[in-house]
């Protein structure tokens, strides 16, 4: 009698612990509503798109904290405009105005911008500051103090898009290895 109570408290505990399969058809035509949800910085962020060989990047931004900065009534520095400068490997920010001290905020692709360790150099009007970062999964976001008439902030990261990947550089030494063995080869043939 044990034997069988033991056999069925195993039996009844594997059930219970390995999961069911769960078959449904999909009811929804529209392959967009299988698209990722919408995190809270997007909804309530304004963005920016950069372009680069034909490719969109979002980057989300805000002042202070966002929801604070949308119930107060104090002017909101205007953003000018953002671009990439891929031969320093950064961010270009540029503002049109900014009223009073701001914290300003950015959220963006780390395909874009990214720095080894996080360790970006942060310059507004030229002179470096501190920032405060948060890493996501696919973003990271840098918080930055911008003094009252700032102009600009600059980003430098340690990588910007495009730049050769490992893939690249293999397929480049490659070639160069094969035109070496060729050229070894024909002059071989001729008598050199």
């Amino acid at each position: 009698m044990q034997n069988q109570l033991f056999v069925f408290m195993v039996i009844l505990s594997a059930l219970i612990m390995v999961p069911g399969t769960i078959h449904a058809e999909h009811i929804f035509t529209d392959i967009d509503v299988f698209a990722e949800s919408l995190d809270i910085v997007q909804l309530s962020s304004d963005k920016f798109t950069i372009t680069v060989d034909d490719v969109s990047y979002d980057l989300y931004y805000g002042y202070h904290g966002s929801f604070d900065s949308m119930a107060s009534n104090e002017p909101q520095p205007k953003l000018s405009t953002m671009s990439l400068n891929q031969e320093k490997k950064s961010l270009e920010i540029t503002f049109d105005t900014v009223p009073a001290d701001s914290i300003f905020w950015v959220r963006m692709p780390d395909e874009l911008i990214s720095a080894e360790k996080g360790l970006f150099q942060v310059f507004v009007d030229g002179k470096e500051t501190k920032y405060e970062l948060i890493q996501f999964p696919n973003d990271i976001s840098l918080g930055i103090i911008m003094p009252q008439d700032g102009q600009d902030i600059e980003i430098i990261g340690t990588r910007v898009i495009p730049e050769f990947g490992v893939y690249a550089i293999l397929i480049f030494m490659v070639s160069i290895f094969g035109t070496i063995y060729f050229v070894r080869k024909t002059s071989l043939k001729q008598g050199f």
